[in-house]
């Protein structure tokens, strides 16, 4: 009788054992916002809101991607604008480079709809440096989904027109 309880619960264990293991190997990645195993990632081109700014207000497109998964990550962001003044021949055509970001991306956080990258990057054009810490927030989406870039000491508020932001 001591022999078959013993089994019993030997049994049980060992059955409560396996089915923890299974769970953990087949839990959903992303069950955890702050997870290692998070995926955040995209890529698109957006507009800048307001361009350049005053007075001119030169419209600028940049091209974004960016991912992010086991606490690594990059993020890349070219932004372009028109060599040709507005109203004149060609000025539809985003032909110059004004800045470059490119990083890697050292933390990435989500909430609801909202993520958050943090990281290092080297900046060329405007706001030219190397080693400048960059906080990108982005909503998540495909064209009209938002990103906001601080690096550099500059805020870029951007507009998705073309691709997909997801996590």
């Amino acid at each position: 009788m001591a022999k078959r309880r013993t089994f019993k619960t030997l049994l049980i264990t060992v059955v409560l054992l396996g089915a923890a293991l299974v769970w953990t190997l087949f839990a959903p990645a992303n069950a955890n916002p702050g997870s290692r195993s998070q995926s955040i990632r995209g890529a698109g081109t957006t507009m800048v809101e307001g361009g350049t700014g005053p007075p001119s207000f030169t419209p600028l497109l940049t091209k974004v991607a960016f991912h992010w998964r086991g606490g690594e990550g990059r993020f890349e962001c070219l932004a372009l604008a028109p060599s040709a003044p507005a109203g004149s021949p060609e000025s539809g055509n985003f032909n110059t480079n004004v800045m470059y970001v490119t990083g890697e991306i050292t933390s990435g956080r989500t909430s609801g709809q909202t993520a958050v990258l943090r990281g290092t990057a080297t900046v060329t054009g405007v706001g030219a440096g190397s080693n400048e810490p960059f906080t990108v927030t982005l909503r998540r989406g495909g064209p009209g989904a938002t990103l906001v870039l601080e690096v550099s000491g500059l805020t870029f508020k951007e507009i998705l027109l073309e691709g997909r932001f997801q996590f």
